[in-house]
């Protein structure tokens, strides 16, 4: 059975023998939701690359702590994969986020397609993005990833354009595009960039300025997936042919 996992804001530093003490909502969850007990063993990760285990040495209303029996730290995942997600309607847009974590995406950039449905603006672009970041943390958590995505603030055509220019690897998944994403060569390091558009498809206008900044545009085959699902399948096709998955 995997131990759970709590995210800290820090583990630099920590060694065996140390105590680690974790407050706040993430304790909350784990002594009164989880029923977290004083020797039961968690693990705790600072979402950038350092992980610790130990048995649990207290806990209280809003607090627990840990006593470290070991300590472990990686590399960041590559090559780092960003993912740039059209905002869907409902919530298919946590969904997306959801799966695009465990698979091990390093970044989730919303974006405000022409044909988006959903409209992010003033309070309601602000609890969106909160609850599109507290599915990508409690998706690491569920993963047990050391290494946690971010979810970008809302980015529009020209700030996707820029992320693609810069990219080692830029596709646009388009459904009347003829090329397959599995003729394309995959770098082993750097950073790919997969644009995911909206329910609505993408304009002519789009799919020619990634592609003009440097994006292939690409089909995944005949289906038409959904915006939600679209992105995990992208990705994990490319993943396959790396030696993340490979």
């Amino acid at each position: 059975m995997s131990l759970p996992v709590h995210l800290v804001p820090s583990l630099v530093g920590v060694a065996v023998g140390d105590e680690v003490v974790v407050e706040g909502d993430e304790a909350h969850h784990a002594v009164a939701v989880r029923r977290l007990r004083v020797c039961e063993e968690v693990v705790l990760t600072d979402g950038a690359g350092r992980s610790v285990q130990g048995p649990v040495a207290s806990t209280g209303k809003r607090v627990f702590a840990i006593t470290v029996g070991s300590v472990a730290s990686s590399d960041a995942p590559a090559p780092a994969i960003v993912v740039v997600q059209a905002i869907p309607k409902g919530d298919r847009g946590e969904l997306a986020v959801e799966v695009l974590t465990e698979v091990g995406v390093a970044e989730v950039v919303p974006w405000a397609a022409a044909r988006s449905v959903a409209v992010w603006k003033g309070e309601r672009a602000a609890k969106s993005l909160g609850r599109w970041r507290s599915t990508a943390r409690e998706a690491a958590k569920q993963a047990r990833r050391t290494w946690f995505p971010s979810v970008a603030e809302l980015a529009s055509t020209a700030d996707v354009v820029a992320l693609v220019g810069e990219a080692d690897l830029a596709v646009v998944l388009h459904e009347e595009a003829t090329s397959s994403l599995a003729a394309l060569p995959v770098p082993t390091a750097g950073r790919i960039v997969v644009v995911v558009g909206p329910e609505g498809g993408l304009t002519d206008d789009e799919v020619a300025a990634y592609v003009a900044a440097g994006a292939h545009s690409v089909r995944l085959g005949a289906e038409v997936l959904r915006t939600s699902t679209a992105g995990v399948a992208a990705v994990s096709a490319l993943l396959a042919r790396t030696p993340r998955w490979g």
